[in-house]
């Protein structure tokens, strides 16, 4: 029912869904949706929070696999953008953002996920710090604050088909910053 409440926020924007719009996407009758959640709008934060899981939670779990903190820093900052202009995660939360002005729900939601990713990649900065793998340019926070701003900026270049912003252009341009704030090469 989640999934299909993505697909339904995606495909009819956060403000234009309605439950007839996931019943359909869920292949059930609206009755059947509201047997499992009779509160549209809860079901509608359930699937955004789902969607934004791929943002903090996968790339932790992805992150446990590296020890070295210049090779998790490349793979966060790709990890973090569109696979290209359609990537069903990105349009929701573009959605999302959208939205949060007139939801407080959905601007909580956002920071929420805006204040992990920065701690997530702040703990990376400080550690390769520690290590001497970094010669950070400025404080740990200041540079994953703009890590993070850098790939919401384009994230959204790339699901609005800028015609020279793919995500290898995205992550290029993400690293060469990188680059200048850790004092690494950063290799990819």
């Amino acid at each position: 029912m989640i999934e299909a409440a993505r697909k339904a926020i995606v495909r009819h924007g956060i403000d234009g869904v309605q439950l007839s719009h996931v019943a359909e996407e869920a292949g059930l009758t609206s009755g059947a949706v509201l047997y499992h959640y009779p509160d549209l709008g809860e079901l509608l934060v359930e699937a955004q929070h789902a969607g934004m899981e791929r943002f903090y939670e996968q790339r932790m779990r992805r992150l446990a696999d590296f020890t070295d903190p210049a090779e998790k820093l490349v793979v966060t900052i790709r990890s973090g953008l569109p696979t290209g202009p359609l990537d069903p995660d990105v349009r929701l939360l573009n959605e999302l953002g959208g939205a949060a002005g007139r939801n407080r729900v959905y601007g909580v939601l956002l920071t929420s996920l805006y204040d992990r990713q920065v701690s997530m990649y702040q703990a990376i900065l400080d550690t390769g710090a520690a290590l001497g793998v970094f010669r950070l340019s400025s404080d740990s926070l200041t540079i994953a604050r703009n890590l993070v701003a850098l790939e919401d900026a384009y994230g959204y270049r790339i699901t609005a088909r800028h015609p020279v912003i793919g995500p290898d252009e995205a992550a290029a341009l993400i690293l060469s910053y990188a680059r200048a704030a850790t004092g690494h090469d950063l290799a990819f």
